[in-house]
């Protein structure tokens, strides 16, 4: 989610610094995809919907743990200052969809499925820099998930 002084879209890169002449920095980010219809029309409890999330993070960064990219957004200097983006698809047609673009150009992710239900939840990437997979992901809302 965006963090205090971010704006909330997923596609807005925050300023390197006060100055409004600063240039805009690129920044590795792990982008994090849940369906929108698991806490909606199936009803799952936001708790459940958040550890799917975790699984698919977490899996995500273990499969890509030698790339350069996922080390140094797991580096010790990094580690206060890792940036996600969590995001909603509408179904898992739409989820599926989402991982095969993704395969299709090359970006490294991992699509979480529920196990022993065989059960696409959501997906989340290696991370990556912003400016590598943003587009990806422009059409895409921030997950308002209901809290309570």
């Amino acid at each position: 989610m965006a963090s205090a002084g971010e704006s909330a879209t997923p596609d807005a890169l925050p300023s390197a610094s006060a100055s409004s002449s600063a240039p805009q920095q690129d920044f590795l980010v792990q982008y994090v995809v849940v369906r929108k219809d698991l806490w909606g029309s199936l009803g799952w409890p936001l708790g459940s919907v958040v550890a799917q999330a975790c699984h698919a993070s977490s899996a995500a960064m273990w499969l890509h743990r030698e790339d350069e990219a996922t080390q140094r957004y797991l580096a010790p200097d990094n580690i206060d200052h890792m940036r996600k983006v969590v995001l909603e698809v509408k179904d898992e047609a739409q989820l599926r969809k989402l991982s095969a673009q993704l395969t299709q150009g090359g970006i490294g992710h991992k699509m979480w499925v529920e196990q022993p239900e065989d059960f696409p939840t959501c997906l989340a990437t290696k991370p990556c820099a912003k400016s590598e997979v943003a587009s990806y992901f422009k059409k895409f809302q921030l997950s308002k998930a209901p809290i309570g």
